[in-house]
């Protein structure tokens, strides 16, 4: 109390630790893309060649078809799921182009447009397991990884497919504005999936549907169509990426996605997204994605051997999500 003035002065600790309790929630949230910076600094000292206009622009070509698996799977992510059988599909998309594409260059977008359409049916098969007959995500897509993976070396009977027409090869390598086409496609991408779930009902329900099925559901959502759906798009967007990856070798092999779905959730967790659904942006993927690349290539020039790599993008997962389920603890209290 102030003497004579009548006016109580309230403490202002409170506030203080108020302050630092977000503050610290904060630094948890975004500690995995402080690391992430904090390395790619690393490399730029370690290897002036990594700061480079050139090799940036490898970075955004490397991450191109990461980019798509990766908008794909955090739209499955947000509803409280996972598909595991986006790097088959890839595979068996890429085949599937591959096979209808050989000696018949004039029929080069037909058969990449069959490519995707396959992606979206596999999609579409696990999006109704979950959805309709409440098959567990984990196991519908990890059953899908099994089909799709089975069907791609079906189709070049065990081998790659290689000999396709060098018509097959522009759709990776046709430059607009001097940047190739997946890394157009890539932002195109990332443009049309933020507007969509910022400002369109379907994305509000998505989000609603990840949060809280069942009030979602009393709110006359349709979640059975959501989570369909979200499936089906993630399935289409692994077969475009099997399209472009397939076209930048000009062939494509039935193992060409093995490992990608790693990548790809790497990416959608560093980028801020809660595996139990109801939390993360696109844009937060598009982060998690570039410092994911960016720590791939910053590896490949220090040549740290690839199986290194997959050690850290594992480690990368689980200290994320272990820091996500931290300061969501902490956020509750």
């Amino acid at each position: 109390m102030a003497q004579g003035s009548g006016i109580t002065v309230k403490p202002e600790s409170g506030g203080s630790r108020f302050d630092r309790t977000a503050l610290v929630n904060m630094l948890l949230r975004n500690l995995m893309v402080l690391v992430v910076l904090g390395v790619a600094v690393y490399f730029s000292l370690a290897r002036p060649q990594f700061a480079t206009l050139p090799n940036m622009r490898t970075i955004l070509i490397a991450a191109a078809p990461f980019a798509l698996i990766a908008l794909g799977q955090t739209l499955v992510i947000l509803t409280g799921g996972i598909d595991l059988s986006v790097g088959s599909v890839v595979a068996l998309s890429a085949m599937t182009g591959a096979a209808l594409s050989v000696g018949h260059p004039e029929r080069m977008w037909l058969a990449a447009g069959i490519a995707v359409l396959v992606g979206l049916l596999a999609g579409l098969v696990s999006g109704i397991a979950v959805a309709y007959i409440n098959v567990p995500p984990f196991v519908a897509t990890l059953g899908m990884l099994s089909i799709a993976s089975g069907l791609a070396y079906a189709i070049g009977k065990g081998a790659p497919i290689n000999g396709l027409p060098r018509e097959w090869a522009t759709i990776a390598s046709t430059r607009i504005f001097t940047l190739q086409a997946p890394v157009l496609v890539m932002i195109a991408g990332f443009l049309i999936l933020g507007v969509i779930m910022k400002r369109t009902s379907f994305g509000m329900r998505i989000y609603a549907v990840g949060g809280n099925r069942t009030a979602a559901e009393v709110a006359g959502v349709n979640a059975r169509h959501i989570l369909t759906s979200v499936y089906a798009i993630s399935g289409a967007l692994a077969g475009m990426s099997g399209v472009i990856l397939s076209s930048r070798v000009i062939s494509a092999a039935p193992y060409l996605g093995k490992g990608y779905e790693l990548n790809a959730i790497a990416a959608v967790v560093i980028g801020g997204a809660s595996l139990k659904g109801g939390r993360g942006t696109v844009w937060g993927t598009l982060l998690g994605l570039l410092l994911i690349q960016t720590l791939n290539n910053g590896l490949d020039i220090l040549i740290v051997p690839s199986y290194w790599q997959t050690v850290i993008s594992g480690t990368l997962i689980v200290s994320a999500v272990a820091v996500d389920m931290v300061a969501t603890k902490r956020s509750d209290k």
